[in-house]
Parts: structure tokens; C-alpha cells; sequence
């Protein structure tokens, strides 16, 4: 008998069921309800007698998901559950990692505060680790960070010839360094100078010298779109092919994917680590290893 049991929860029901077949692990079932006040009741179905339970969470939009999810947990622990693993493929609140304005929460901390009380373990995909070093600098639960380069690169090279891969802006240099040296092509940071949500500009170097590759545009999330966006017009100013747009984590706002589509772009591909149409890079191996 497998010392695992599989909860799927927001969603992720597609991941949660392979990565159970692969490791020949029970799913586990559960209720969740609302009541008209607004409150939540969680109920698990299966015996955890001893067991890890592993919750896959689809933790997107997480602030009606965060209570939920902390109900599951305890009543997870009263059917005997020896720990408690959350896989959240897309780990949210990590932008804000300082106070960029006086008075501001530093949300990422509070938030990691909220999950280390709930969970033993957390395990993700690329996090947006840009001031921190790592999750352990602000989680207290045991961290495992884990990476979807090698499938994004693997992505790249089934589908592209001779790809150029470009990083949007400073942040995105981690993410697009390792992928450019998995595949072994050449790649290029580009500079960011963000005046609001959706008002960008982009430094863009004189690339003409690529005419004759396939830039693909690489980052940890896509959320408005509005970089890849401005970067693709650039591209397009000096007459290069349309870009690939490949983003780990598609948080996309409102319409904001569909405009995405609609600008000078070839395709726009994500990884499964949120449930959305763009969805193309799957990470169950990943995670089932």
C-alpha cells in the first residue's frame, strides 16, 4: 500500500491525477462547502491513517483559497494524516519582497507565515525569487524549489529551429541564462522601466544581426502582458519574425491574454502550473520525480 494519498484542490485535478497514476498513489476525497454567509465547511472522505497527504494546489487567485485550504488541512490531520505536503506549482504573493512605498505589507512574508502554520512541506516551480536567495529566508515549513527549465528548453527545441531566446527585463535573466544554456543557443536580457501596471517601456539593443532566428521571449510569469508586449513591437520595428511567448506561470488579469494573442506574436505557450487555455509545457514528470 502507498504511503501517499493525492488531494487535488482550486483545480488542478488533471496534474493531481497523473502524478497519482505515476506514483500508484490513492486519491483522496473530500467536501468542501460554502454556506450562504459566506463561511466555509471542510469534511475529508478517506482514511490518511499514517499516511503523507499531498495536496496539489492550484493557488492562483489565492484569497479565496488560503482559508479553505487551511480547513482541508486540519480536518486532513484528524483522519490521521502523519504530514502534510503542498504542491503549489504556482507559488503567488513573492513579488512584493520589500516595502517600495512607506506603510506597504510585505505581503510575501505574511503569506508564507499563513502557509508555513498550515503545511510540513511546500514544494513549487520556480518561484519569483528575486530579492530572497530562497523560500527558507521566509518559510518556516521544509521548502523544495524546483525548476521547469529543462522543460521548457525541451519545449523549445521540438518546436523552434534556431531560436534566440530574449528575457524581457532584468528580472527574467535567471530564467532565461538557464534555459539559453540547456539548449545551448544564444539569448539576451533586454532592460524594463515600468511607469504602472500596464505603461512599459523597453530598452531594446540593435539585434538585427538575428534576423535569421525565431526570438522566443522567456519569463517566470506573464500577468498583464504588457512587457512581452512592447518588446514584441520592438521586434517588429526592426523587421524580425514574430516571437514565441513562453511564460512558467500564465497568471494573465482580464483580457489581458487576448490582447497578448493579438500583438505581434507567433504563439504564447505556458507551463501547467495554473489551469489556462495557453497551457502547453506540462509539469508532471517534474513533479512526480
Amino acid at each position: 500500500m502507498s504511503t501517499q494519498i493525492i488531494f487535488s484542490f482550486a483545480g488542478h485535478d488533471a496534474l493531481a491525477t497523473s502524478i497519482a497514476e505515476k506514483l500508484n498513489s490513492a486519491m483522496g476525497e473530500y467536501t468542501l462547502h460554502q454556506f450562504p454567509d459566506g463561511e466555509s465547511y471542510a469534511r475529508v472522505l478517506s482514511d490518511c491513517t499514517n499516511q503523507e497527504a499531498v495536496i496539489i494546489a492550484n493557488m492562483h487567485k489565492p484569497n479565496d483559497k488560503l482559508l479553505p485550504l487551511s480547513f482541508l488541512c486540519d480536518a486532513i490531520r484528524r483522519q490521521g494524516a502523519s504530514k502534510i505536503t503542498l504542491i503549489a506549482p504556482y507559488l503567488p504573493y513573492m513579488r512584493q519582497d520589500i516595502q517600495f512605498n512607506p506603510g506597504e505589507s510585505i505581503t510575501s512574508r505574511v503569506f508564507a507565515g499563513l502557509v508555513s502554520a498550515t503545511v510540513d512541506k511546500l514544494i513549487t516551480i520556480d518561484p519569483h525569487l528575486h530579492r530572497y536567495h530562497s523560500l527558507d529566508e521566509i518559510y518556516t515549513c521544509e521548502t523544495v524549489t524546483l525548476s521547469a527549465m529543462t522543460a521548457v528548453g525541451e519545449w523549445i527545441t521540438a518546436n523552434i529551429t534556431n531560436p534566440l531566446i530574449i528575457g524581457p527585463d532584468s528580472e527574467s535573466e535567471q530564467w532565461a541564462k538557464t534555459t539559453a544554456e540547456n539548449i545551448q543557443c544564444d539569448f539576451l536580457v533586454l532592460e524594463k522601466h515600468r511607469h504602472g501596471d500596464r505603461d512599459v517601456d523597453i530598452d531594446m539593443p540593435d539585434i538585427s544581426r538575428f534576423s535569421d532566428h525565431t526570438p522566443v521571449l522567456v519569463d517566470d510569469i506573464i500577468s498583464t502582458g504588457r512587457t512581452m508586449i512592447e518588446t514584441a513591437t520592438h521586434l517588429q520595428e526592426m523587421g524580425l519574425r514574430r516571437p514565441v511567448c513562453i511564460g512558467v506561470h500564465g497568471v494573465f488579469s482580464e483580457d489581458d491574454y487576448q490582447k497578448l494573442c493579438a500583438a505581434y506574436v507567433e504563439q504564447v505557450v505556458t507551463c501547467d502550473t495554473v489551469v489556462h487555455e495557453s497551457n502547453g509545457i506540462g509539469m508532471v514528470d517534474t513533479l512526480a520525480q
